[in-house]
């Protein structure tokens, strides 16, 4: 099977238990994510986010649809002001602990596994944005941060 990169869109932030969410979705498939699995992901989201701790209510989430029922919901939020806490769900992986195929039955992540290559992009242009927006200035920005997303188009290095 030769490699190739997928689509990647860039939903508009949402907040979620008080937190701003950066979003972005993964997937071969032009058309984007299915809205059923977007509900279904999103459902689970509150509880993918730690505890606040005093760090500004910053996360970002990948939502990957991938080539099989599989689906993946990985959670990553700002925390101890510098490094990003992970938790993830998936669903119709039975691989990854699922107990169904069903792409919206998504279920905590137990796994060690914090993304595959498709999924790791916007880590790189989110440790970015976070030294530019919130650690350099003198005064977090953290709406500078928010607005300050990996533009749509491809999972491909952009650098």
């Amino acid at each position: 099977m030769a490699f190739r990169e997928k689509f990647l869109t860039v939903p508009p932030p949402i907040e979620v238990a008080g937190r701003h969410v950066k979003r972005y979705h993964v997937t071969a498939d032009p058309d984007g994510i299915a809205p059923d699995v977007e509900k279904a992901a999103y459902a689970i989201l509150p509880d993918l986010l730690p505890e606040a701790d005093g760090t500004p209510g910053a996360a970002f989430v990948v939502l990957h649809r991938g080539g099989d029922d599989g689906a993946y919901l990985n959670a990553y939020t700002w925390a101890w002001d510098n490094a990003l806490h992970f938790a993830g769900a998936t669903a119709g992986q039975p691989f990854l602990g699922c107990p169904d195929r069903d792409p919206t039955h998504f279920v905590p992540l137990e796994s060690r596994l914090i993304g595959c290559v498709w999924e790791l992009p916007p880590i790189l242009h989110e440790r970015d944005a976070w030294v530019r927006h919130v650690l350099t200035p003198d005064r977090p920005d953290l709406a500078g941060w928010l607005h300050d997303s990996l533009p749509a188009g491809s999972t491909e290095d952009r650098t």
